[in-house]
């Protein structure tokens, strides 16, 4: 189970693309989860990046966590395809993005 609201996710997915993926506003944004949401943000991307299948989420989460040597924020906000990495991660696990995109 995908422990992050589908709501972050779409902020973070937004602000990527309105401030690119290296803003400072992106940065602090994630900087501002909480760990948990941090590792499956990571795993998210993992899986829309094809790194891990869906199926593989729990699997991705212990490895987000157990790899993580920088802090998420500069991993992530490094990461050009970061929105279209979420997106497809969230599409991979049955998750619509749309709706809460569109009230954002």
């Amino acid at each position: 189970m995908l422990e992050i609201s589908t709501r972050k996710v779409a902020r973070v997915i937004l602000m990527t693309r309105e401030y690119g993926p290296e803003s400072p506003h992106l940065f602090d944004y994630i900087s501002g989860l909480n760990d948990d949401e941090k590792i499956n943000l990571v795993a998210l991307m993992w899986i829309g990046r094809d790194s891990f299948s869906a199926e593989e989420l729990e699997y991705a989460k212990s490895e987000a966590k157990r790899e993580a040597s920088a802090p998420t924020e500069n991993y992530l906000t490094g990461i050009p395809s970061l929105a279209e990495h979420l997106e497809s991660g969230l599409e991979a696990l049955g998750i619509d993005v749309t709706d809460v995109e569109d009230n954002l």
